[in-house]
């Protein structure tokens, strides 16, 4: 089992990187490997709907994005993780997201996705949603937690001071593990869910 996290805070040891090595020490207790991106910190710009990742197969701006899609690719889940900006994850992530998402074509059918979010005080569960969308719309099962998987905390660091969100992110992990390897066993005995040909509709005739 892999699982590739993308750390979208511009703080390489900030409260989100505290969420994520909480989960990562489960993940190595299950035998998990585990690959760190950091990209809240990279010049991101975002999709121009250019269109040229049909024609190359990646995006036509040559940067983390394309470093980063053939380890997505590999992996069995992904964790997304940002501190929350007005109610919302980091822009660089988001930029990096929708490029990454947009320009892979390989199939994410059942690569496990898990977003976490780390915050002063509000606007989580606003983030943990947007991140969401992301798997959902690709066709990737959600990991949960016990709460939704969060974790509170201003200055780097304080974040280890809130035991709950901690624990959050234990459960988590856990959760994605067994999730992962179950859907492993379910492809090696029935294989992937049947796809019927997309039929686009655009409401406007």
């Amino acid at each position: 089992m892999k699982v590739l996290m993308i750390n979208g805070s511009p703080r390489k040891n900030g409260n989100t990187s505290v969420a994520l090595r909480e989960m990562e020490k489960i993940f190595a207790a299950e035998g998990v490997e585990v690959e760190t991106v950091w990209v809240g910190n990279k010049a991101v710009r975002s999709c121009i709907a250019c269109g040229s990742c049909f024609e190359k197969g990646k995006c036509v701006f040559d940067d983390v994005v394309n470093e980063t899609a053939p380890k997505f690719e590999a992996c069995d889940g992904l964790v997304v993780a940002s501190p929350v900006y007005y109610a919302s994850a980091n822009a660089t992530l988001v930029a990096f997201l929708t490029r990454l998402f947009y320009s892979t074509h390989f199939d994410k059918t059942m690569k496990v996705g898990a977003a976490v979010v780390a915050a002063r005080r509000g606007g989580l569960s606003a983030t943990f949603d947007e991140l969401n969308k992301f798997f959902t719309i690709s066709g990737m099962p959600v990991a949960s937690g016990q709460y939704w998987n969060s974790i509170h905390g201003r200055e780097p660091g304080e974040a280890e001071q809130d035991t709950e969100g901690l624990q959050s992110m234990r459960t988590l992990a856990r959760n994605m593990t067994f999730l992962m390897k179950s859907i492993a066993l379910g492809k090696a005995e029935y294989g992937l869910p049947e796809k019927e040909p997309f039929q686009p509709m655009n409401f406007i005739h």
